[in-house]
């Protein structure tokens, strides 16, 4: 994953691609004591002063404090029997967000490594794995079965894999056999959690980032990056690379390292998040201090440049609709508030008039605050920052003229489990031939240089590669097709 010699994620100097993580091999325990080496033991109290000192901070979205959450853990042990757990989420429940998954793929150990450390911490004997995915299911199975039967047992759980599946009661409802819905309570995970216990939960990246500092100490791992924020970030840029950089690195610098630039404008932190103008993403770097500058914040992790040839508003009412449908129905404003939501924008990105882009705005004010738990407010806030960001856009979309783009699905959305299609245009093909040199995979040429087919299937994981192609067909005769 890395050639510099001192242990990390992947990288430690320069923002680095975690490049062939779909092709390199899941580090066994041989593997990862190989390139990590083992580690140190550590008292109690001298892993909360190092979370303090690095000022780790939970990388699932919130950022809160690490060592404060292991204060609050250890504290309101005191009375009740001293009883702990430890949860790792890694549901990973945002389409655009893959760097969880990326680590317990092919980093496991480093992730249990962190979770084990916590939990001597704070004398936790549960400690859980929350995994949405079969097959990062089956790579955390692998990897506590390398440990072997010695010390503190790790029980992986796999939950559905839905949007609010990541949020704290959801997942610790689902992780006590109940549904993994959000309660509707504000309910401290800190003070009741796993069975009722006081339970440590915070998310995959958070606790390799634990394990990598463990091994560095203070010094080295502040050795690299900003010295207000030190250490690196994992980010996963157009729903499909997986990078890792040291925070203060330029945004625009990061979007080149992954062969993208910021287009009309760069979604960051998910479907949640918030929308950065192109100046604003050319000038911003991978922190929060910067980004809360212009009104945006990192959450877990998700850069989405919106390229120039899809549609921003077609694209903001496709996301839309599908955060509707993650309702986890259990109050108005999810079950009502989010489908009308959806259902006014997009009549007005249908030319809808004036009186739509209204009803839009009166709909985001109807939920906001409303909801049991963040998914209305979330919801209605992704909407608000991409009509500030596009106003002409759905000015002109509302009014009649639109943009004369097609929704290319730049944003990134679960697909069904019929694969999509990528659908040739014979009115427009040219037989200009690009197509088969992006998806040689999907795309086979005839005798005359035309595709062979009309209608090709695109596997899931080629789904960038078909996108890549759509666009850049100079006939405009290509187009991928649910």
């Amino acid at each position: 994953m890395s050639d510099d010699p001192r242990p990390g994620l992947g990288c430690v100097g320069a923002p680095r691609l975690l490049a062939g993580l779909d092709r390199a091999p899941r580090l066994d325990r041989a593997a990862h004591l190989a390139a990590h080496g083992a580690l140190p033991r550590h008292h109690p109290d001298d892993l909360v002063a190092l979370a303090g000192d690095i000022d780790l901070r939970g990388r699932g979205g919130a950022g809160f404090p690490f060592a404060r959450k292991l204060r609050a853990v250890t504290q309101a042990a005191r009375g009740r029997d001293g009883q702990t757990a430890v949860v790792v989420n890694g549901s990973e429940g945002e389409p655009s967000c893959l760097k969880d998954t990326a680590l317990l793929l092919h980093a496991p150990h480093l992730v249990l490594d962190g979770a084990l450390m916590a939990a001597s911490a704070i004398a936790a004997e549960d400690v859980v794995v929350a995994v949405t995915r079969a097959d990062v299911e089956r790579s955390v199975r692998e990897a506590v079965a390398e440990r072997g039967p010695g010390g503190r047992q790790v029980r992986v759980v796999r939950l559905p894999e839905r949007f609010v599946t990541g949020e704290g009661t959801a997942l610790v409802g689902g992780l006590n056999g109940g549904p993994a819905l959000p309660s509707g309570q504000k309910v401290r995970t800190s003070e009741r959690g796993l069975g009722g216990v006081p339970t440590l939960l915070s998310n995959t990246e958070t606790y390799a980032q634990l394990a990598v500092a463990a091994r560095l100490g203070a010094a080295g791992y502040r050795s690299v990056g900003l010295p207000s924020e030190p250490g690196t970030v994992m980010l996963t840029v157009a729903g499909s690379t997986v990078v890792e950089t040291p925070t203060g690195a330029a945004l625009a610098y990061i979007l080149e390292l992954c062969g993208t630039r910021p287009g009309q404008g760069v979604l960051v932190g998910g479907y949640h998040g918030r929308w950065l103008d192109p100046g604003a993403a050319l000038s911003a770097e991978v922190s929060r201090q910067s980004l809360a500058a212009f009104g945006a914040v990192l959450g877990a992790g998700a850069v989405l440049p919106l390229p120039e040839d899809t549609c921003p508003a077609g694209e903001v009412a496709r996301v839309t609709r599908w955060m509707a449908k993650e309702s986890a129905g259990q109050c108005g404003p999810c079950v009502r508030g989010l489908p009308g939501l959806a259902d006014v924008l997009e009549d007005a990105v249908r030319g809808g008039g004036r009186a739509a882009l209204e009803a839009v705005e009166a709909r985001m004010r109807a939920v906001r605050g409303r909801g049991a738990c963040s998914h209305p407010d979330g919801t209605s806030h992704f909407v608000a920052s991409a009509l500030t960001a596009f106003p002409d856009e759905f000015r002109d979309h509302a009014l009649g003229s639109g943009c004369g783009r097609r929704v290319l699905g730049a944003l990134p959305l679960p697909r069904d489990e019929s694969p999509e299609r990528l659908v040739v245009d014979w009115t427009l093909c040219k037989g200009h031939g690009l197509c088969v040199d992006v998806l040689p995979d999907v795309v086979r040429l005839d005798a005359d240089g035309f595709p062979a087919q009309a209608s090709m299937p695109v596997p899931g994981r080629l789904r960038p590669k078909a996108l890549r192609a759509v666009r850049r067909c100079p006939a405009l005769a290509l187009r991928i097709q649910e």
